[in-house]
């Protein structure tokens, strides 16, 4: 199995990411907070929401086969019970590397989901933010995974 800290790495490692369930409604979603970041940190991202034409000034695609060029990897902000669905997507579109985000809760974690992905030979991390690792991780951000690292509810990646 990967580890944590490798799946994270390979995964900020690409630069098209497409980040499914973002928001209309910005304010306290973290999905539009990690396409923003990813945004600002030289990332070519792609908003995802069946329901919006643009979310944060940018166009949004409904559906992961509608991105041009496609992705290398999708950060899933939507709610658990939609995550499954976005796996299926990248199981059919050949994108090999997930992550269902989560800082604090359940967030967008999806066990079922990403046990099925991983059977189909995607590396999904389950749990955690993208924006808690690599070398642009800010102060909060890297707070709050040592917190997730001691109350015990790390992500698990493979």
């Amino acid at each position: 199995m990967t580890s944590v800290a490798q799946a994270a790495a390979d995964f900020l490692a690409q630069r098209r990411i497409a980040v499914a369930g973002v928001s209309r409604q910005a304010a306290g979603h973290g999905g539009n907070t990690v396409y923003t970041t990813l945004r600002k940190r030289g990332y070519e991202v792609f908003a995802v929401n069946p329901n919006a034409d643009t979310v944060e000034g940018d166009p949004c695609f409904r559906t992961l086969a509608d991105i041009p060029g496609g992705v290398d990897g999708v950060v899933i902000a939507t709610s658990p019970a939609a995550a499954a669905s976005v796996v299926d997507d990248c199981i059919r579109l050949g994108i090999r590397r997930v992550w269902m985000h989560r800082s604090f809760g359940g967030g967008s974690v999806d066990a079922a989901a990403a046990m099925a992905g991983r059977a189909a030979g995607l590396t999904v991390i389950a749990g955690a933010c993208p924006l808690m690792y690599g070398e642009q991780a800010d102060f909060g951000h890297r707070c709050m995974r040592w917190v997730i690292g001691v109350t015990g509810s790390r992500p698990t990646a493979g």
